[in-house]
C-alpha cells in the first residue's frame, strides 16, 4: 500500500473521533478535564455591596456640605450582617469584604485618615460617590454564564465552581486505555537486561504522555509468541476502548501486530505514513473501539502520540486546541519528499516562539529527546528550509 500523507492521516484519525459521554465528578477532582455543562450564576456577583478596602463608611453627602470629622458608630466586619448608620454625619468602620453598611456610599481608606477619641479625621479632599466600593452585580447578574462547556477546567475554574455551589460537575467521561508492548528484547524496568536485550521504556514514554492530558493507562507487554498476542490482544479489544501499541508493526519477521489485529477484525485505515520518524504507524478501528499501534523507535512512538493520539482525544472530548508555530532560526536542509519532524529548542524573544534544531541520532535517540523541547513540522514539499520561515510546532515541555 503506498504511502499516506501526514494531512491525510491526521484527517482520517479526526473523523474517527469518539463521544465518551460525560459524568459527574467532585469539582475539586475536575481539574484538567473538560467541563461539559454550561455554569451559571446562582447570584449576583458580587452578591452585595461590597467594601474593597479597610476603612470608614461614610455617607458623601455629608462630606459634600464640607464635614471632614466623623463620630465612629460601629464596625462592619466581613462575614456579618449589614450595620444601619443611625446619623448621617457619622460614620461606620468597615472592612474589606464586608457589607456596605446602610446609609452608607462611599468608603475612605485608613491610610487618609487620622483617629482620636473616637473621632476619624479626613486627610484627603478625594471622595465621591462609591468610592471603594464593588457595586452589587457590576461583575455578573444572577443566571449569568459564567463557564463555558467544553472548556478545560484549570484552578481559576475550580474558584468559581466553588463561589456557586457547584460541588459536583459534569466533565467528559475518559476512555479506557491500554498501552501494549511487544517482543523478547524487552525486560522490566527493575531487571538488568542481558547484552542483547533492553528495558521497556516507550510504554512508560506512553504513560507520561497521556498523563499529561489528565489520562490514565493500564499496560501489558506481550512477547513474540503469535499465538499468545492474539489471545491477549483478543482480550485488551473486548476490555477497553483505545489500544496503544509500540512496536511490532514494521516488516520484520516478529511483527505480528498488523496481521493479528486483521485476524482479530479490526478495519486497517491506513499503514504507513509519508513522514520521518514514524513512518510505520498503523491506525485501525473495530466498531467504536480505536488502535492507534506506532512503531518501536523511541523517537517515532513521541512523535507519532503528539501527532496524531492528542489531537484525536482532544476532538473526542470536544477540547479545540490551536497549533502554534515557531520561527526556524538557523536555515535547515532535508533530502527526501517526507514531512520530517525535526527536534528543536525553544526560546521566546519579543512573544515570538524561535525553534533551534538539534542534531541526534535518528529515531532511536532517546536520550535526544531530553534535550529537545519540541518537534517542528517541516513539509513534505520542501528540502531547504530557511532561517525566519514559521511552521507548525508540536511542543512537549
Amino acid at each position: 500500500m503506498d504511502l499516506i500523507s501526514v494531512e491525510k492521516a491526521l484527517e482520517t484519525i479526526l473523523a474517527e473521533s469518539v463521544d465518551f459521554g460525560t459524568e459527574e465528578v467532585n469539582f475539586i477532582d475536575s481539574v484538567g478535564r473538560v467541563l461539559k455543562e454550561t455554569i451559571l450564576a446562582d447570584r449576583d456577583f458580587p452578591p452585595f455591596d461590597r467594601v474593597s478596602m479597610d476603612g470608614i463608611a461614610i455617607c458623601s453627602k455629608s462630606f459634600e456640605k464640607g464635614q471632614r470629622t466623623f463620630k465612629i458608630e460601629g464596625i462592619q466586619a466581613a462575614g456579618s450582617a449589614q450595620l444601619t448608620l443611625d446619623n448621617t454625619i457619622n460614620c461606620i468602620e468597615a472592612m474589606t469584604g464586608a457589607m456596605l453598611p446602610k446609609n452608607t456610599d462611599a468608603v475612605i481608606q485608613y491610610e487618609l485618615t487620622e483617629t482620636t477619641k473616637n473621632v476619624v479625621s479626613l486627610k484627603t479632599d478625594d471622595v465621591n460617590y462609591y468610592k471603594n466600593i464593588h457595586k452589587q452585580g457590576s461583575d455578573y447578574k444572577q443566571g449569568s454564564p459564567l463557564l463555558a462547556k467544553n472548556i478545560l477546567i484549570s484552578a481559576a475554574e475550580i474558584g468559581v465552581l466553588a463561589s456557586v455551589g457547584k460541588d459536583k460537575v459534569l466533565v467528559a467521561k475518559q476512555p479506557k486505555i491500554c498501552i501494549i508492548s511487544t517482543g523478547d528484547e524487552l525486560v522490566e524496568v527493575q531487571e538488568t537486561p542481558m547484552q542483547y536485550q533492553i528495558r521497556r521504556s516507550n510504554v512508560f514514554t506512553l504513560v507520561a504522555l497521556l498523563k499529561r492530558l489528565n489520562l490514565s493507562a493500564d499496560t501489558m507487554h506481550i512477547k513474540d509468541d503469535k499465538t499468545v498476542l492474539y489471545q491477549k490482544i483478543k482480550q485488551v479489544l473486548n476490555e477497553y476502548d483505545v489500544l496503544l501499541f509500540s512496536g511490532a508493526v514494521s516488516k520484520g519477521k516478529f511483527d505480528f501486530i498488523p496481521e493479528i489485529l486483521d485476524e482479530l477484525g479490526v478495519q486497517k485505515l491506513f499503514h504507513r505514513v509519508n513522514q520521518k520518524p514514524g513512518k510505520p504507524f498503523w491506525f485501525g478501528k473495530k466498531g467504536v473501539k480505536k488502535v492507534f499501534a506506532f512503531p518501536g523507535n523511541p523517537v517515532s512512538t513521541y512523535v507519532n502520540c503528539l501527532k496524531y493520539f492528542y489531537p484525536w482525544y482532544q476532538k473526542s472530548i470536544g477540547l479545540n486546541i490551536e497549533q502554534p508555530t515557531a520561527i526556524l532560526a538557523s536555515d535547515f536542509e532535508f533530502k527526501g519528499s517526507t514531512t520530517y519532524f525535526l527536534q528543536v529548542k525553544i526560546d521566546n524573544k519579543k512573544g515570538h516562539l524561535i525553534a533551534y534544531p538539534l542534531t541526534g541520532n535518528g529515531s532511536g535517540d532517546l536520550i535526544n529527546l531530553t534535550f529537545a523541547d519540541a518537534f517542528l513540522e517541516l513539509p513534505s514539499v520542501q528540502n531547504n528550509f530557511t532561517k525566519g520561515e514559521s511552521f507548525p510546532l508540536i511542543s512537549y515541555r
